[in-house]
């Protein structure tokens, strides 16, 4: 039954809506005749003025079983959420707990990068400019609390006084120690901090000494084996063995888990972390249920997203939606070059290094491939990169960083040697070599002031447009 594009049942439950098309309620659906007596159970969804789902419930005969509440950014980002467990009390009533648990998430863009509970702390690594997760670190909260230690300035305020008392420092002095902290923790004291020492008197090792010793926390490391797409498939150590393995439909669904270590792999499809409370996706502006394959509430962007204001991509094999808006492909392939792009230029721009990837065509449609990022001073080799099966390659895109002399150093535009804002003639001959035998291709290129520039090996002229202008 699909009033208004609606599910208002499915073989396992009957939905309910509000006006503005959210979802509001799950109930278990018992066939007539048919007595379950662990059924009944009733999901309840509440939002705020912005749609986002900031209260959940899961009741069975009116009793609760659980209830969370979810807290935001003005970003609209998830920073925080509180889960209460039915439990059973002193008295031998269950009811939900007192105190609960409690989440922080901390994020770097539109990626979720960090989880915190009271229990620890894990933190992720992506490949750069995409939501494929590459490396997790876990931290226990009780080795966390052994890091904490003054800094520099502070130690030296403590104890500076002439009676061994406190004293204030101006704030440039306290920004000036704060620096030659930083220095000295990296092992790189500049020549600057040395002669400001020396003209104090000091040297580097005086100042050393007078630091807070550096505790390095223990951690457990994984590496994350992804598939296409970016979701995670296995946990690997740094010994080299699987610490956690699972297996998911083309929707996200968990078919199958083994977790020896009882790790906590929350990281579904891309842009997506599992609430264990809900069974639902946390899709950065949406919630997913992967029972569905669709969302609980209409596309914000709403008709940019689609006809259908609920669906994930029809297609998710190969398509995805980390931001919980549009999947990535489209009919126009400039709109492609333009967003694999943007995805990777500013990383680029900022770490001096070449990525790129692919742009493929299925049925009509085209879409990027994750970038891939090149070894230091070397440009981004592509060679190796396939499109998934059943789509055709059409297209490339890279990026050349920022303005560089010939040992890979960034300077100033006027400095330049590589002609940092322009194809190179390697560029060109690459592309036309890739576009023979093809109807179609194009490449794109990010440069240094954020310029994108596309080529057409088989337009007239020298095949060359400006697709999105950039400063000077």
């Amino acid at each position: 039954m699909w009033p208004d594009n609606r599910i208002a049942r499915d073989a396992h439950y009957l939905y309910r809506y509000d006006r503005h098309g959210r979802l509001t309620e799950k109930t278990d659906l018992i066939p007539e005749g048919v007595i379950r007596t662990d059924d009944e159970r009733t999901h309840r969804y509440h939002y705020d003025s912005r749609h986002r789902l900031v209260h959940y419930t899961r009741t069975q005969y009116a009793e609760p079983l659980v209830e969370s509440r979810y807290l935001y950014d003005p970003l609209g980002r998830r920073v925080a959420k509180r889960v209460w467990r039915r439990e059973r009390d002193l008295t031998g009533w269950m009811s939900l707990s007192r105190k609960p648990e409690v989440t922080r998430y901390g994020w770097d863009g539109d990626r979720l990068t960090t989880i915190q509970n009271d229990r620890t702390r894990i933190q992720t690594v992506y490949q750069p400019g995409s939501f494929t997760p590459l490396i997790r670190v876990e931290t226990a909260t009780g080795e966390l609390a052994k890091t904490q230690r003054r800094s520099l300035a502070d130690a030296l305020q403590q104890s500076g006084g002439e009676d061994g008392g406190s004293v204030v420092f101006p704030p440039v002095l306290v920004q000036m120690l704060d620096r030659l902290e930083s220095e000295i923790l990296a092992d790189r004291v500049s020549e600057e901090s040395r002669r400001w020492l020396a003209s104090c008197g000091l040297t580097v090792e005086q100042i050393q000494n007078q630091m807070d010793p550096v505790y390095t926390p223990a951690r457990k490391i994984h590496l994350y084996h992804c598939d296409h797409r970016g979701l995670p498939l296995a946990l690997v150590s740094t010994e080299g063995t699987t610490a956690w393995y699972a297996e998911y439909d083309e929707w996200g669904n968990q078919l199958n888990e083994e977790n020896p270590h009882q790790l906590q792999q929350l990281i579904r499809l891309p842009g997506q972390q599992y609430d264990e409370e809900s069974g639902l996706y946390y899709n950065r502006h949406r919630y997913y249920d992967p029972l569905q394959g669709r969302y609980i509430t209409q596309d914000p962007i709403g008709l940019k997203g689609g006809w259908n204001f609920y669906q994930y991509p029809l297609n998710p094999i190969s398509n995805i939606d980390p931001l919980g808006l549009y999947e990535f492909k489209s009919k126009n392939i400039d709109d492609i070059g333009i967003f694999a792009l943007a995805m990777c230029n500013g990383e680029s721009i900022n770490e001096n290094k070449e990525y790129g990837g692919l742009i493929c065509k299925k049925q009509g449609e085209y879409f990027p491939m994750n970038p891939i990022s090149s070894n230091d001073n070397d440009s981004v080799d592509l060679r190796n990169i396939k499109c998934p099966e059943g789509s055709e390659r059409v297209g490339d895109y890279h990026t050349h960083g920022f303005y560089s002399d010939d040992k890979g150093n960034k300077v100033t535009k006027e400095n330049d040697v590589y002609d940092s804002l322009n194809f190179s003639s390697k560029d060109l001959t690459n592309s036309y070599m890739n576009g023979m035998g093809k109807k179609e291709y194009s490449s794109y290129l990010g440069t240094p002031n954020n310029t994108y520039l596309k080529y057409n090996p088989k337009a007239k002229g020298n095949g060359v447009t400006i697709i999105r202008q950039g400063s000077n």
